[in-house]
């Protein structure tokens, strides 16, 4: 009973901590738009916003699928949009006004100075922002994260925020310059790159969710990693832009297999979530939790699937009930494979102690 009611006051602390977070990372996004609007104009922050939602829709699309086997919850991941399109984007904007000045005094020359922007100061400023973003969703929401799939949601979540509002002060700067310049921007960063900001924070992102099963003494180190590889991997992308003479070429040898490998490195991650899923409670089957059918109900798409029908249909219907069953089975499942990397200590005990309890009190709901 005391760890039920500890994961309640967790889960009640997580939901207060994400309103706050939320309200005040509207504000700022509040604040931003008044900025735009002023230095740009109603009518262009109107048409580049629309335009950034093209972009968007396709991150926000991508994230769902990935998210679908353990969905993290509604309002972290609005936590983490906010702050990557009001937060990181406005300290983006502070630092960078203070970076161009100093820039300008030390280099040779404007080229000198703008490379020292591009390829160093941003991709320094961006995604150490981004990145302490992702780090306050791993220590505030701990819980959540149980391997590096969930990372990659959070990461990729705060990446397509900022992607979002950065989009749109390029386009806006394009319209300016007229239809042919809004059209190659919005086709080289809307439809060609626009899970570059993804890919890059997804670093961090990867590097805190191997941490999650590992314990707290590896965190700061895998931090510091993840952080590193997004810094790279952004300072190398926006250098080739400026250095590249041929970038559809460069695109197509460097962009397109880079991005086809994280795909395929997501996909694996999305298939061992759900081996693991089927191991873990598999070995709670051995010890009398579940039936071998239970697991294949719990643990595979179309059993999931199949049992929310069967609960839909039931008089009450108890379609969440079965929602809730599956999810803390999930959870349990990699509660049970954080034990088996290194992280059994009593936090993860008390944690499998209540979901077993939510278990098995579903369970009664189901079938009573």
């Amino acid at each position: 009973m005391r760890s039920a009611a500890r994961r309640r006051t967790s889960r009640a602390r997580g939901v207060w901590v994400a309103g706050v977070g939320i309200a005040l990372t509207a504000v700022v996004a509040v604040l931003l738009l008044v900025y735009f609007i002023s230095g740009i104009g109603f009518f262009g922050v109107a048409v580049s916003f629309l335009l950034a939602l093209v972009p968007l829709a396709i991150v926000l699309f991508s994230i769902r699928w990935v998210d679908r086997w353990e969905p993290e919850p509604r309002w972290a991941r609005w936590f983490a949009f906010l702050w990557g399109a009001a937060v990181s984007v406005a300290a983006a904007l502070i630092f960078d006004a203070w970076a161009q000045s100093a820039f300008g005094r030390i280099a040779d020359d404007d080229a000198t100075a703008r490379f020292l922007s591009t390829a160093i100061q941003a991709p320094i400023v961006e995604e150490g922002v981004k990145g302490l973003g992702v780090l306050l969703i791993f220590l505030v929401w701990r819980t959540n994260w149980d391997g590096p799939l969930d990372g990659v949601v959070y990461a990729a979540t705060v990446a397509a925020g900022f992607a979002f509002s950065e989009n749109i002060l390029y386009f806006a700067d394009a319209l300016g310059r007229g239809g042919d310049a809004l059209g190659a921007t919005f086709v080289i960063r809307g439809l060609f790159s626009p899970f570059a900001h993804v890919v890059f924070t997804a670093c961090v992102g990867i590097a805190l969710g191997w941490a999650a099963r590992r314990g707290p003494a590896v965190v700061t180190g895998a931090y510091l990693v993840g952080l590193l590889g997004a810094m790279l991997l952004h300072g190398g992308y926006n250098a080739a832009l400026l250095l590249v003479d041929d970038y559809p070429t460069y695109y197509a040898v460097v962009q397109v297999p880079l991005f086809v490998a994280v795909i395929a490195f997501v996909l694996h991650l999305r298939t061992t979530e759900a081996r693991t899923t089927f191991d873990r409670l598999a070995e709670y089957g051995e010890a009398g939790w579940f039936t071998p059918g239970e697991v294949r109900m719990l643990a595979t798409t179309e059993g999931r699937r199949n049992a929310i029908d069967w609960a839909a249909a039931l008089r009450p219907p108890r379609a969440d009930v079965m929602r809730s069953l599956i999810a803390d089975s999930t959870h349990l499942a990699f509660t049970r494979q954080r034990m088996l990397d290194g992280g059994d200590d009593l936090a993860a005990r008390a944690d499998e102690r209540a979901l077993l309890d939510r278990i098995e009190d579903a369970r009664m709901r189901l079938l009573a």
